[in-house]
């Protein structure tokens, strides 16, 4: 038997790039990037929608939480679900579901009900996420194609982060309710594009059944996981109740992990997790979004709490670095050909913990282009090489009939890595709080947080620094375009360790 972690030699089929195969890229794109709008839309809205529904802000801070529950919780059943279900059918009932939840929300008058909108548009952004990522990588052959596709796929996520938080200072001057709603139409086009242009996908009829058992310990654990972590810094880190919510996910985890190990059809496969380029691609995962959520929730409040800056003025501070990924979008497939996923994963953290380090000579008075400008441009850089190369090293290798299952569990570490060290940022910041607020004292109690931001992304870089080793004594399983012949060596290895 094959492992599915076993590159192949063989020669990709032909794909040219027809209209058709453009625009069912397209639409996976539009859902990629409506994700990414919907998330940085909402923060700058915030302030109205509370003075508005009359919200504390408690309450308010569940507008966030309740998407990235409904998120981060139900990634792993989305991922597999979509395997056995048909990527397809998934992709396109749970985008119907988005843009349904995106009209609620934009029309509801109470508090409890948009929270509720905001978690079932993360519980299926949960399903069209993997959906989406695994029919790009069965419908484009590993490679070049792929390599190629994926890098524009990834690059929609930032260009949508970056559009959105332009978009939100604009929408929310006439109405935090636009903000809320203009996801619904562009859901709407998308979602009657795809019926005509996303390739069928049959459900997968080689199974034994379907894991009930670790559907529900896997998102129940998740869910618990990701609420305790979010409301931790309110709670208390060593509060009775974050200790025994921590302690319960783990004992959650650890009984999903033993069902995992003897069912026939597990919800993940964990001979998966036996390679070490797929476990740098999910740690690298966890590092690069959760360094990232903390720098830009501790900038936007520096901007726009100590220097006086407009929500506007804010959003263009941050847009250099979404232009370039913008720019770069094209060219980061061609890169990866030639230079390799571990090579690039690299060089993009080592940007990114010289932008954040940069960051760290900001004052009351600085000048953009001298102190703010040269960090926005090396993080945007190192989101052009780190997040595409990151979904590349994830899905080469893998049979079509797990791709949502990686693509699941890659989702899944990004959105848990944001959910952690946002909260453990905020947790840090707070306890530096000082007792006299005045705007020096609380600049000083933000370079803690700045400093553990950089902290994940040095980790992040000395993860990806040990597959470098590897590939000195023995070459690297990523197989990325001219790279096949170097993998093969490392696959025969692994071949017994990852196999069922």
């Amino acid at each position: 038997m094959t492992s599915p972690l076993t590159p192949s030699t063989a020669p990709s089929p032909a794909v040219r790039w027809t209209p058709r195969l453009w625009g069912t890229l397209l639409v996976l794109c539009a859902a990629m990037f409506l994700d990414a709008l919907d998330v940085s839309m909402v923060g700058v809205a915030l302030p109205s929608i509370g003075s508005d529904l009359h919200l504390s802000t408690s309450t308010l801070q569940w507008i966030v939480s309740g998407y990235i529950l409904g998120y981060g919780g139900l990634l792993l059943l989305g991922g597999r679900t979509a395997d056995l279900l048909g990527r397809r059918q998934v992709f396109l009932v749970a985008l119907g579901v988005f843009a349904l939840a995106s009209l609620l929300g934009g029309l509801v008058d109470s508090g409890p009900l948009l929270i509720a909108s905001r978690f079932v548009k993360g519980l299926s952004a949960a399903f069209t996420a993997p959906a989406g990522l695994s029919i790009i990588t069965t419908t484009f052959p590993e490679g070049p194609l792929r390599n190629r596709a994926l890098s524009i796929y990834t690059t929609c996520a930032a260009t949508g982060f970056s559009m959105g938080l332009v978009l939100s200072g604009l929408l929310t001057e006439a109405s935090w309710r636009l903000t809320m709603l203009l996801p619904a139409p562009i859901a709407l086009i998308a979602l009657v594009a795809g019926l005509r242009l996303l390739p069928r996908s049959a459900r997968e009829e080689n199974h034994d059944g379907y894991d009930i058992p670790g559907a529900v310990l896997g998102t129940a654990s998740m869910l618990l996981l990701v609420f305790t972590v979010v409301q931790a810094p309110q709670a208390g880190w060593a509060s009775a109740r974050t200790l025994l919510s921590f302690l319960a996910a783990a004992v959650l985890l650890t009984a999903f992990v033993l069902v995992e190990r003897r069912s026939p059809s597990p919800l993940i496969r964990l001979g998966v997790l036996r390679s070490g380029s797929q476990v740098r691609a999910q740690l690298g995962a966890i590092a690069f979004f959760g360094s990232y959520v903390g720098f830009q929730f501790l900038t936007t409040l520096y901007m726009q709490s100590l220097l006086g800056w407009s929500a506007l003025h804010t959003a263009l501070a941050f847009l250099p670095a979404g232009a370039l990924v913008a720019v770069s979008s094209t060219k980061v497939g061609s890169i990866v050909d030639r230079f390799g996923t571990p090579r690039l994963i690299a060089l993009g953290f080592a940007f990114m913990v010289l932008g954040y380090a940069l960051f760290l000579r900001v004052d009351l008075d600085p000048v953009y282009a001298a102190v703010i400008l040269p960090s926005m441009l090396l993080i945007g850089a190192a989101c052009a090489l780190v997040f595409p190369s990151l979904n590349i090293q994830a899905t080469n290798g893998v049979e079509d009939h797990e791709q949502g299952m990686v693509s699941g569990l890659l989702n899944t570490s990004v959105q848990v890595g944001g959910a952690i060290f946002l909260a453990v940022v905020t947790a840090v910041v707070t306890a530096a709080a000082p007792a006299h607020t005045t705007p020096q004292a609380v600049l000083d109690s933000y370079r803690p947080g700045f400093m553990v931001v950089t902290g994940v992304a040095a980790a992040g870089l000395l993860i990806t620094l040990t597959g470098l080793r590897n590939r000195r004594t023995g070459p690297s399983l990523v197989v990325t375009g001219s790279t096949v012949k170097e993998a093969e060596a490392e696959a025969e290895a692994e071949r017994v360790a990852v196999r069922d």
